[in-house]
């Protein structure tokens, strides 16, 4: 490859490029795979550590509070730094957190590497992306189908490899996998991508709109994680609330004071005037609230229920994995070139919301290929679908310049939706089932009906998002920008 600002015509035509693209794609894989990967391996570290079931899910929340939060500072740290760099750093700090995690003693070890290894996907995600943005030339079109394809499929397939892993290897493997992945990915950093490092003097660093919007985005996160167990209510959760908002209304006045001295805002207010980006974002966050928390539900669903093992489970998802690279396939190649983003990603997301709603007839005893598998088949094609479909939509009009800013705010928006989904239904299915239990149900009925529940509110939030998808900017393009 040749250098980032001025790429060949072609880039894919050459072993150089394709290997850049693989390489770039592998660490959207990693950062994204490790959301949900960690799914299927529930049940054994609650096993392991003896945790409930609000505890647990700080094992996946913990990942989405430091990811979600860091991704603005890492996106415009790519920017301003350099994507190589940026890259690079995130790189080895997520392999560090999966090897402590892998090795973890106690619960608190295990979700304190969880933490570590968000702040790492938090500087990879932006920077790979950014790159897939600027490194291709007129390539672009098919670097940002492949880098789609690959981050929608790393949804479903994160659960079906977990399943696997934790089957064969144990809980542990599904960090331990990631060190060596990454000593591949780092070598291939260097091998493969131009060295775009920039000088940015630190007085030009929005050193408080890092503060602020990484404060006020994690407490965000953290007060909507924690509130099912301390209480929606409750004044702690309140004064979080409060303190996150008080965080970003001080963010958004020192972006704008920022930006008028002349400085390089964190977020500059240029980019939120973009046609349909903030509707395209607020669509993802809404949507990825219900999608990701159908995973959580379902899956604890079949293994607890059911009684299927880590590997059954994950074999259960590979339907879903082929729907999703269906979605995707259709979209790109005959939807959005013909019809345009917003028809997509507006059916897209009816088309998953009646996955999902069928899934909400879960019975007790449920068969998988009457009760699961047409659920599963609506629920992935309509979500590949949409993911192409938002990335184009939200990243359309935005400059090379502000391309890892985009590409951050794309992914906040997912890890933002992901942590709250998971939290509030989390709540749901919770105080269903313990309604239940105190009235006499059956363990195994008062379980089922809490996930029916949390799966029903999960259909109405997709549906609530095809509504904002009507907003959304309409463009025929597939190269995103």
């Amino acid at each position: 490859m040749t250098r980032v600002e001025n790429p060949p015509a072609s880039v894919l035509s050459t072993w150089p490029g394709r290997l850049a693209l693989v390489l770039l794609c592998a660490a959207g894989f990693a950062d994204q795979i490790d959301a949900v990967i960690v799914n299927v391996a529930m049940p054994a570290i609650q096993a392991r550590f003896g945790l409930s079931q609000q505890s647990l899910q700080w094992v996946v929340s913990g990942y989405l509070l430091a990811y979600g939060g860091g991704l603005l500072l890492g996106a415009r740290a790519a920017d301003l730094l350099g994507r190589r760099r940026v890259l690079a750093v995130g790189v080895a700090v997520f392999a560090i957190a999966s090897l402590i995690g892998g090795l973890a003693p106690t619960a608190g070890v295990l979700v304190g590497a969880r933490v570590l290894q968000g702040a790492g996907a938090a500087a990879m995600a932006p920077a790979a992306f950014s790159l897939v943005l600027t490194s291709f030339g007129s390539d672009r079109p098919r670097a940002i189908i492949a880098w789609g394809s690959i981050l929608a499929v790393s949804t479903t397939a994160g659960v079906l490899l977990g399943g696997g892993l934790t089957q064969t290897a144990g809980w542990r493997s599904v960090l331990l996998i990631n060190p060596a992945i990454c000593v591949v990915i780092l070598t291939g950093i260097f091998r493969l991508l131009p060295d775009d490092r920039r000088s940015a003097p630190w007085r030009t660093f929005d050193i408080y709109g890092a503060l602020l919007s990484t404060g006020g985005l994690g407490l965000l996160i953290w007060a909507v994680v924690e509130a099912p167990q301390a209480g929606w209510g409750a004044s702690i959760t309140i004064a979080r609330l409060a303190g996150a908002a008080a965080f970003l209304c001080g963010f958004a006045m020192n972006e704008r004071r920022c930006e008028r001295r002349g400085g390089k805002p964190l977020v500059p207010l240029s980019i939120v005037r973009v046609r349909g980006l903030v509707a395209a974002n607020a669509t993802q966050a809404v949507a990825i609230a219900g999608l990701f928390s159908m995973f959580f539900c379902v899956t604890l669903y079949m293994q607890s229920v059911l009684g299927y093992s880590a590997l059954q489970t994950g074999l259960a998802y590979l339907p879903a994995t082929v729907g999703v690279v269906l979605g995707i396939g259709v979209a790109t190649t005959f939807l959005i070139p013909r019809i345009g983003t917003r028809p997509v990603i507006v059916g897209g997301l009816v088309l998953a919301a009646a996955g999902v709603g069928w899934l909400s007839l879960l019975p007790v005893h449920g068969d998988y290929v009457a009760d699961l598998l047409p659920g599963l088949i609506g629920f992935s094609v309509g979500l590949g679908l949409v993911f192409v479909a938002v990335l184009n939509a939200a990243t359309a009009g935005v400059g090379p310049d502000h391309s890892g800013l985009a590409s951050g705010l794309v992914q906040t928006s997912t890890q933002i939706g992901g942590a709250i989904g998971i939290a509030v239904l989390t709540t749901v299915a919770t105080s269903r089932t313990t309604d239940l239990l105190a009235a006499g149900e059956p363990p195994l009925d008062a379980l089922t009906a809490g996930f029916r529940l949390a799966l029903l509110v999960s259909c109405i939030a997709i549906l609530g998002a095809a509504g904002l998808g009507l907003l959304t900017a309409n463009t025929r393009k597939t190269d995103a920008v």
